[in-house]
């Protein structure tokens, strides 16, 4: 007899494929949590067996962030979850010792970089399981583009460029797209989900620093 009382309990991970993945989601707003919930869902969709990779724009480190980050730590303990970071150190448009030369020029390498995996997901097979230690240039269930729409929003890589690529994403490839605390109208035609994540209280308003555990 089965005890309906239980709940959802684990079970092992094994490689599946989605049905139904292929969507273009949005997340952006002044509020803290898109990363986090990106990460989250990315999380989920490993569970499930699912290949996910992680490319994240502007996240090269600051003096108050620790260059090995919670979110690094997990990504690599998890089978078919897999991550890289294109950011500079620093962050654009702050007076931090960053030249914005150089973030812009690793800002248009990861946009490179995204389109690689992105052309390299069409030719892959994503109605069928992908090797969660393989390379993610063998094809990927889920791209998460951290950070991209901050770039967009500055400058660093050009709005049409993001759109392209929404455009040329194969139909199986679920696409997370985060950042920005403008509305990223460019991409408002091209996305199937748009989140606004909106700050009512924000402890660095009072003049709270990241913190290791809950920013990074």
């Amino acid at each position: 007899m089965t005890d309906n009382t239980a709940g959802p309990t684990a079970e092992p991970i094994e490689p599946s494929a989605p049905e139904e993945f292929g969507l273009v989601q949005v997340w952006w707003g002044d509020g803290k949590g898109k990363t986090t919930a990106a990460l989250g869902m990315a999380t989920r969709a490993v569970g499930h067996g699912y290949r996910v990779h992680l490319l994240q724009f502007m996240k090269g480190g600051t003096g108050t962030v620790e260059d090995v980050r919670g979110e690094y730590n997990a990504i690599a303990a998890l089978p078919g979850f897999s991550y890289e970071n294109a950011g500079h150190y620093g962050w654009h448009g702050f007076l931090d010792g960053s030249e914005d030369d150089e973030h812009e020029a690793r800002a248009k390498g990861a946009l490179d970089r995204a389109r690689e995996l992105v052309e390299a997901s069409a030719d892959a097979d994503l109605d069928a399981p992908l090797d969660p230690d393989g390379p993610p240039e063998d094809g990927l269930h889920m791209l998460v583009l951290d950070e991209i729409l901050y770039a967009a929003n500055r400058g660093l890589v050009d709005p049409e460029d993001v759109v392209s690529l929404v455009e040329s994403t194969p139909d199986d490839l679920e696409l997370v797209l985060t950042g920005g605390h403008e509305r990223p109208d460019f991409l408002l035609d091209h996305a199937d989900l748009v989140t606004q994540v909106k700050k009512e209280k924000h402890p660095i308003d009072a003049g709270q620093g990241a913190r290791k555990g809950t920013e990074f």
